[in-house]
């Protein structure tokens, strides 16, 4: 049996009817390209997996009896991949036509590592998948007070890449792991995602680990990816709040507060769990206000 080029992994947990309209997006792809599709079930409770078994026979399902996170939930599927190369998917993504076709010619490219396609919000605007990498200055204005008094503050602005129109393919820091197609060569060098993020922040990750081992990350709007960002995480608002923000400190230590002059490095990281964690509060105390005015409008 010939191997396929790519496998296409996707991690779900509780979305069963996202996931049924993204795996109905894939059958096309999968017979243009011979893709193999490959469902990793993360002991969903809402009948996914057996959705999956019963509509989508074409699909591979692993089915974990935890919760094993963004991360672990790839990782495990990357472990049995049958194809060459791998894209991660999210299950709240709908391919349009000829995407995955797009995407593979653009990796077959010399010294590229890892490609993104444009994503798009189920209303059809821009999703700023392509980023420049996370810095404690744009942390600091993205989603927050800071940013809400300076809404056009260059430090978002550089990050998000607002000033690229998003309609040329190009070289970029990092994409977003949505829907993030990566070389199997790279993977051989570098490995899977690192499941000391359960999730967020696993993408940047990887994609600085292809720039530090000689690849590159690219950005291919020719392939479009409608992404309805947020259908797990929003079912635990506050539990990704503090996932994320502890992301975020694993990600300055690893990539940034190593390499400070080592006497400087613990107060470097106490700095910033302190900030990342006024930071996280404040979204916990706004979710909690929220709360609070809905119960009392009833």
């Amino acid at each position: 049996m010939t191997e396929p080029d790519l496998t296409v992994t996707i991690c779900s947990w509780n979305t069963v009817s996202d996931l049924r309209a993204c795996l109905a997006s894939l059958h096309p792809e999968h017979v243009e390209t011979a893709c193999e599709i490959l469902v990793v079930d993360n002991a969903s409770s809402d009948g996914s997996p057996d959705m999956v078994e019963q509509e989508f026979p074409w699909v591979r399902l692993l089915r974990m009896d935890t919760n094993l996170g963004f991360t672990g939930g790839h990782n495990a599927a990357l472990a049995h991949r049958r194809g060459t190369h791998a894209a991660l998917l999210n299950s709240d993504t709908i391919v349009h036509p000829g995407a995955i076709r797009v995407l593979l010619e653009a990796l077959a490219e010399p010294g590229v590592g890892i490609v993104g396609p444009r994503l798009l919000n189920p209303d059809g605007s821009l999703q700023f998948s392509c980023r420049r990498f996370p810095n404690p200055v744009a942390a600091a204005f993205r989603n927050t007070i800071l940013g809400r008094i300076f809404p056009r503050n260059r430090y978002v602005r550089e990050y998000l890449m607002q000033d690229f129109d998003h309609n040329e393919r190009r070289d970029v820091e990092w994409l977003s792991g949505a829907a993030l197609f990566l070389k199997g060569e790279l993977l051989d060098k570098v490995g899977g995602l690192d499941e000391s993020f359960f999730m967020y922040c696993e993408d940047v990750d990887i994609c600085r680990r292809a720039w530090d081992a000689g690849y590159r990350v690219s950005y291919v709007p020719e392939a479009v990816v409608t992404h309805a960002i947020g259908r797990s995480t929003d079912q635990v608002a506050n539990k990704m709040i503090v996932r994320f923000h502890r992301s975020m400190l694993r990600y300055f230590a690893k990539h940034l507060i190593s390499k400070v002059w080592p006497p400087l490095r613990p107060f470097a990281y106490l700095g910033a769990m302190a900030a990342l964690g006024v930071r996280a509060g404040l979204f916990l105390l706004k979710n909690l206000w929220d709360e609070v005015v809905r119960r009392v409008q009833r």
